[in-house]
């Protein structure tokens, strides 16, 4: 088990209707926490810099999950969504903090704002820690590095800020979904190449971490959220055909990824590029993982196919 951590008493999630935030909600509502939300609806909504203040005054934890998802077609359009949806609400987020002060609240004195692994380049050569991980080129790395910059220049003194890089997320749903009915359907080999890495985190996992960042006040400014366990491409197909009992799955060259994305609007980098994020930060305080492999991971996720035994033939 990890080193211990308390849960706050009140904790504010912006962005919490997707697949992780639905999740924190849950988890930390059991643990007792009081959850306030900020999100399209509710009475804390975008705009209304004014009612977030409102809302954030006396909580002890910020957590900023806002962000339109990336699994779409990169048109116009689309990106300038998917930058403004996380740098626009992370700079009113810093404007509501500094509202909430002036007004004589007590802002919270942690913030704790998503980003992405895939900010550091493609990488099968080395692990990419936060103090030594080198970071991308390209669009998804431009709107991480403007994501984490917005954080960074928010004018909140007082308020430790940290940026989540988080890995993919492993639970129910999400990405297991697409994977699981790709290997039932006998395409569950490599894709492309299958070297390139596949940074993830346990969503459990990911709750835990977080609880953990918001009581520890060494923490600050970039944290990877992966698991140590990382794999390539084919050993992550493999295991999933390994969980739900198929022994064997087609692959798919990179060629047709790019033909499947564009007829099902959605970005080959996604699966392609080589994402190896790594937790130093999370270990060197303390946190250990309950699910460090993925295996582990796989088998509280997916239910493996269950076979029935050949029943007895009786002789007459």
């Amino acid at each position: 088990m990890s080193v211990l951590a308390s849960s706050p008493r009140a904790v504010v999630i912006a962005g919490a209707s997707g697949f992780i935030g639905s999740h924190l909600i849950r988890r930390f509502a059991d643990d007792g926490t009081d959850v306030r939300t900020i999100g399209r609806s509710g009475p804390a909504v975008w705009g209304d810099t004014g009612a977030l203040a409102r809302t954030l005054d006396g909580a002890d934890a910020l957590i900023n999950l806002a962000g339109r998802s990336v699994n779409c077609r990169y048109t116009r359009r689309t990106a300038d969504a998917i930058f403004s949806s996380r740098v626009d609400t992370t700079e009113e987020l810093g404007r509501a903090l500094a509202l909430c002060r002036a007004r004589g609240g007590t802002p919270p004195p942690v913030w704790l704002n998503s980003s992405t692994g895939t900010i550091y380049r493609h990488a099968e050569d080395r692990p990419q820690a936060e103090d030594d991980g080198d970071l991308g080129t390209g669009f998804s790395v431009s709107v991480a590095r403007a994501w984490e910059q917005a954080l960074a220049d928010a004018p909140t003194p007082g308020v430790r800020k940290v940026a989540l890089r988080i890995a993919i997320v492993l639970g129910a749903g999400s990405v297991m979904t697409p994977l699981s009915t790709l290997a039932r359907a006998g395409l569950g080999g490599r894709m492309g190449p299958g070297t390139q890495k596949f940074s993830w985190i346990h969503l459990d996992d990911l709750y835990r971490a977080v609880v953990l960042i918001a009581a520890t006040p060494s923490l600050e400014g970039p944290v990877n959220l992966a698991a140590p366990g990382v794999v390539t491409n084919a050993e992550l197909m493999a295991a999933v055909r390994a969980q739900l009992g198929i022994p064997a799955g087609l692959p798919t060259p990179a060629w047709l990824l790019d033909l499947g994305g564009m007829i099902i609007r959605t970005e080959a980098e996604l699966v392609l590029k080589s994402r190896w994020a790594f937790p130093r930060k999370l270990l060197d305080a303390g946190f250990a993982f309950d699910y460090p492999t993925l295996g582990s991971a796989l088998h509280q996720i997916l239910p493996p196919n269950r076979v029935e035994a050949p029943k007895p033939v009786r002789a007459h």
